[in-house]
């Protein structure tokens, strides 16, 4: 008779050894399926090609791949698992607008995203479920409440450049070194605050702040090794992101916005202010009006650590990739400035912001198109499914692909950004003008760019976010120059952030100055 004790080290053997083989028998026939599609051979045996992509220019092998084997490849991920990688523009339609709900995100990402921040609308799937919190955020991110909420995001630009002029006044000179992705991040925090929860985090004080100092923890620290065996792990084992110091920094992360947002939500309900425009007026004004629509604590505080956390990753890096490449460019900073001051002594308005300010966006879009933040959209196949392309695979005179069931897919952004058949011989060098001469030629490509997605799950705070960020560099611009002494790279934490060449976490400290 098996001992008691030894029964359940049996049934944990069991299960494991069950599951072992589960995944070797996924591994071998999606290997098989996808045999006929090209791709580089794995450089390790354990780690696939994760070690190259870890230790590599963000997407650099991507560009490399496709360029050597077309719009359509596979690259093997850690213990073998099989990636397509998919620039194709016929498949991307199909994968981000057509088929949407076909492609979850994988299994690894939504545990990512249940992690740090609950169950929220950056972690559901299906199409009920989705539309149903995307009907709940929606009205908040709408083109008429971003309009209402343009005088927040000059306010909070104003303090952070009286901040910055404080550190410039306290050198006893015109001109200080300031460190631009750590104020980046506390200006991206505070608007959020600020315009969507009427809470004011306080993080432009210029003092230590743990909100902003947890939340830039948790992935400003990626040249770690632990940070790599997460990330080529958390694909096909998603568990590991609960293990070690990694784990136990999510897990901070996640109860310290929770704690937050619990009583941003609390206070909003005492107040009960049903004629505000931020999102928590319009969210108690559509649980009013909609009952079948009301979410409950947990659900509302996940969509509150997402709406933050949202604003805090993608817009700061936005922000400091802006202010560095004006950084570069004095000519064009100057250009920009003069278009600017020519808007007139007030702010500009919403209308000027998305429609009069011309320069001002075709710099946005160009920084979107050479740094997107999110560099890789990243997908999984519900089930077996046909994708149909733009054109066959090499070798093959098929029009579509068959994707296996479980497949992970990505689309890498920066290729599709810089693809030489839609931008030109140029497409690697940053030249807003590009935006000008294609309006007068009269190009327009579809996804041209991709750093938002698109579709039904594209980014519900586009609007929002291009906004805050256009009203900071417009304030910054009229009171300083920049200019920058250090040879910066890229380098991915959960963004693609700017970095001094050679370091570990981000850095992007410019030469500011008064002007």
């Amino acid at each position: 008779m098996i001992s008691l004790l030894l029964y359940p080290a049996l049934v944990l053997g069991a299960a494991t050894t069950y599951l072992f083989c589960r995944f070797v028998e996924h591994i071998v026939s999606t290997d098989l399926a996808l045999q006929h599609v090209p791709g580089p051979r794995p450089s390790s045996f354990i780690w696939g090609e994760e070690w190259l992509l870890y230790h590599s220019t963000p997407g650099s092998y991507y560009v490399r791949w496709h360029q050597q084997y077309g719009k359509v490849l596979r690259f093997t991920g850690a213990f073998g698992h099989q990636v397509l990688s998919i620039t194709d523009p016929r498949a991307i339609k199909y994968i981000l607008s057509e088929a949407v709900f076909e492609f979850p995100k994988p299994k690894g990402v939504r545990a990512w995203f249940k992690a740090t921040l609950g169950e929220g609308i950056l972690w559901v799937e299906g199409k009920e479920a989705h539309e149903r919190q995307r009907r709940a955020l929606a009205p908040a991110l709408s083109q008429r409440s971003v309009r209402n909420l343009v005088p927040i995001f000059y306010d909070t630009s104003a303090k952070l450049a009286a901040q910055w002029m404080k550190v410039i006044d306290n050198s006893r000179s015109d001109e200080a070194e300031i460190e631009v992705t750590k104020w980046a991040g506390r200006f991206a925090l505070d608007t959020v605050g600020c315009a969507a929860f009427s809470y004011d985090f306080d993080c432009l004080s210029g003092g230590p702040h743990a909100l902003a100092e947890s939340m830039d923890g948790l992935t400003n620290n990626e040249n770690k090794t632990s940070s790599f065996y997460m990330r080529a792990l958390f694909w096909i084992f998603p568990a590991i992101l609960s293990i070690g110091d990694k784990g136990e920094m999510i897990r901070k992360s996640k109860l310290e916005l929770g704690n937050i947002a619990s009583k941003m939500w609390r206070d909003a309900k005492v107040a009960g202010d049903l004629n505000g425009k931020n999102l928590m007026s319009i969210i108690l004004r559509n649980e009013a009006k909609f009952p079948t629509h009301k979410m409950n604590e947990e659900e509302l505080v996940a969509q509150m650590r997402t709406t933050i956390s949202a604003a805090f990753e993608p817009v700061s890096a936005i922000i400091a990739w802006t202010l560095y490449e004006l950084a570069l460019n004095v000519r064009l900073q100057n250009e920009l400035r003069e278009e600017v001051l020519a808007a007139g002594l007030g702010d500009p308005s919403y209308d000027d912001l998305t429609s009069n300010l011309l320069l001002l966006d075709a710099v946005l879009r160009e920084v979107l198109r050479l740094h997107p933040p999110i560099l890789e959209n990243h997908h999984e196949a519900a089930e077996t499914i046909s994708v149909p392309l733009s054109e066959p695979i090499a070798g093959t005179s098929d029009a579509y692909l068959v994707i296996p069931k479980g497949t992970i897919l990505e689309i890498p952004v920066n290729v599709v950004q810089t693809d030489p058949d839609v931008w030109g011989s140029d497409a690697e060098i940053f030249r807003p003008e590009r935006w000008f001469e294609r309006k007068k030629q009269g190009l327009r490509h579809e996804r041209e760019i991709l750093a938002f997605s698109e579709g039904p799950r594209s980014c519900i705070g586009k609007n929002f976010a291009l906004c805050e960020i256009k009203s900071l560099i417009i304030t910054l611009l009229r009171q300083f120059s920049f200019t920058c002494p250090y040879e910066i790279e890229a380098f991915q934490s959960f963004v693609i952030r700017p970095r001094i060449k050679g370091q570990g976490p981000s850095s992007l400290p410019l030469i500011v100055r008064k002007v």
